[in-house]
């Protein structure tokens, strides 16, 4: 089983320096990673926000949680990229997906095409991003995109390229994650392009027992190698967690006992969260837990428990 790794995933801070304290804060708190996600509502643009916290950091890796392929050309998004991990001397873990925020498309104007030709143009980003950051050239005569000896400079710290990251919920994609990447990221089905009810049904465990399995299958030899990670939504370190059980299991139709075993949710004491994720680890392969970042003081003496084991 892989050892227990921990990320935060935030959005922004009150300021620079408050930006800067927080992620000294994740770091001295044992957490691994700082996320950001990619949209174009309340938050920093993800690709200087994480500069600035790699360059207030020692240890820390930075990453994506996930970049919108449909926003930036993929030879520009490895150039900048490239250039985090040599600065940061190979801290960055690079998330990739095809985009699924209804609201992201309709604000920008940026074409919002079906689920299978947002994939399929990722796919053509992630070759050409590979061969740059790993052959230093890359060249492409794709569907979506036409790359001529596109030149992969500068080279990043990670050989042969940073630790990719694909997630997602349907079979298509988590498969690409599995042929592709290094972590795989387990996710509700968004295809509706909003977080609205109808993602409890994605949610419960036998939903992600089947995911995994489609990993495992697309993976084939890779599998053992692969981390496998899960963003969580509801994280509550508290004495009275079937209390809390009872009064959130009606908003997402559910009973106490299902929300208890969702991999999106965290909710009782230390020992009984502790408990639950050795238990999801070695029923599910999940190792890689990241967190909102209102949990993490709640959350930091889990981190402390189980870090590395």
């Amino acid at each position: 089983m892989a050892p227990f790794r921990f990320a935060v995933q935030f959005s922004k801070a009150a300021s620079g320096p408050a930006w800067r304290n927080a992620a000294r804060k994740v770091e001295g708190l044992g957490y691994s990673t700082l996320f950001m996600p990619d949209h174009f509502g309340d938050q920093y643009g993800p690709l200087v926000a994480l500069t600035v916290a790699a360059e207030a950091t020692t240890d820390l890796r930075v990453g994506s949680l996930v970049f919108d392929n449909d926003y930036r050309h993929p030879v520009v998004l490895a150039k900048e990229v490239a250039t985090l991990d040599l600065l940061s001397e190979g801290r960055v873990e690079f998330g990739l997906g095809a985009g699924w925020m209804t609201s992201d498309y309709e604000q920008s104007g940026i074409p919002n095409d079906s689920p299978g030709t947002r994939i399929d143009r990722m796919s053509e980003s992630l070759v050409i991003m590979k061969e740059l950051w790993s052959e230093g050239r890359a060249t492409l005569a794709g569907n979506h995109y036409t790359i001529t000896e596109a030149v992969g400079s500068p080279t990043p710290h990670q050989r042969p390229h940073p630790s990719i990251i694909i997630g997602g919920g349907g079979k298509r994609i988590l498969t690409l994650a599995a042929r592709e990447a290094d972590i795989v990221g387990i996710n509700p089905n968004l295809a509706a392009g909003y977080i609205g009810p109808e993602v409890a049904a994605n949610t419960l465990v036998e939903f992600y027992r089947q995911r995994v399995e489609w990993v495992r299958s697309a993976a084939g030899d890779r599998f053992a190698g692969l981390e496998l990670q899960v963003l969580t939504f509801l994280v509550q370190v508290v004495t009275n967690g079937r209390e809390v059980l009872e009064q959130m299991a009606p908003l997402l139709s559910t009973t106490p006992e299902a929300l208890a075993e969702i991999p999106i949710a965290l909710v009782g004491t230390v020992d009984e969260i502790v408990e639950t994720l050795q238990r999801r680890r070695e029923e599910l392969g999940i190792s890689y837990i990241v967190i909102q970042e209102a949990a993490i003081d709640a959350f930091s003496p889990v981190v402390a428990r189980l870090n590395g084991t």
